[in-house]
Parts: structure tokens; C-alpha cells; sequence
């Protein structure tokens, strides 16, 4: 098993957080962007710098995750290719995708796609803060259980 982060849009404080989770567990960490991420030496860690590019980072994450393995990302379309590898996606807010609701979050995603095209303001996300990242530590923890009891 091993955690896979699509680590461009990933915030720092998720990124930290993860980095203690593969210092206490000994999990591969591996962050794909396509420029250097700085990380902490440590042999669970790793960054993987991809081509510049449209998805080139999501291509090679789903490309390499396993099954059992767990994606950490915002964007809903590569969750929904890992869910299809058997892998588990979650976003660094904590919020756990899921095979049974993806299509649905794919459909709000592209009708607000097509709002902001059409010149609608739709706002953004909400600032990542502390609730955000208390919220994906505690995500992050029972997944690791769960994958520690699984093995």
C-alpha cells in the first residue's frame, strides 16, 4: 500500500500532515506535480516531477496506484479513475469519495464548469484552515487504520 498525492493544488498543511503520517507508518508517500516539491528526508518519501502539461500528473498517479492504495486529490475525475483501479480517493478536506457517489459529483462539477463558462460567478472554495485540516488528519487516520487492520 502506498499514498499517492496529486501534489500541485495539495495545500501545505495537508502536505505536512501526510509527511507524519509516513514518518509514524513507514507508508510510501509519493508526490507527483510537475515541479520539485520539497520534502523531508526520509525514505518513505518521495517527489515525482512530471512533465508540464494537462493532466499529466493525474495520468501518472492513476497509472501507478494500486489497489488498496489511496489517493490524496481535489480533482473529482482523477478520483473517479483511481476508484475505478480500486484504490480509495480523498480530497485534503476530509472528504472521502466514494464508487457510489462519484458520478454525481462528476455531473455537479461539469454543470458548474458550464456556469462559470457562461460568465456566472459561482465563488470558490472556502480558504484552507484549521477546521480543513483537522478535518484531514482525522480522514487520514481512519483510513490509515483501516488499511493498518486490512494488511
Amino acid at each position: 500500500m502506498a499514498i499517492w498525492v496529486d501534489a500541485d493544488a495539495c495545500p501545505v498543511l495537508a502536505r505536512e500532515i501526510l509527511f507524519k503520517a509516513a514518518q509514524r507508518t513507514k507508508m510510501p508517500l509519493y508526490l507527483v506535480a510537475n515541479q520539485s516539491m520539497r520534502t523531508p528526508p526520509d525514505a518513505h518519501i518521495q517527489s515525482i516531477v512530471v512533465a508540464q502539461g494537462f493532466d499529466v500528473a493525474d495520468d501518472q498517479i492513476v497509472e501507478r496506484c494500486q489497489t488498496g492504495d489511496l489517493v490524496i486529490t481535489s480533482d473529482i475525475p482523477l478520483a473517479a479513475d483511481v476508484l475505478k483501479k480500486g484504490a480509495a480517493a480523498l480530497n485534503p478536506r476530509g472528504d472521502e469519495y466514494d464508487a457510489s457517489t462519484i458520478r454525481a459529483q462528476l455531473n455537479i462539477r461539469d454543470f458548474m464548469d458550464t456556469m462559470r463558462a457562461s460568465g456566472e460567478r459561482t465563488g470558490g472554495q472556502r480558504p484552507y484552515g484549521q477546521k480543513e485540516k483537522q478535518s484531514f488528519a482525522n480522514a487520514l487516520d481512519r483510513w490509515l487504520a483501516r488499511a493498518t487492520i486490512q494488511s
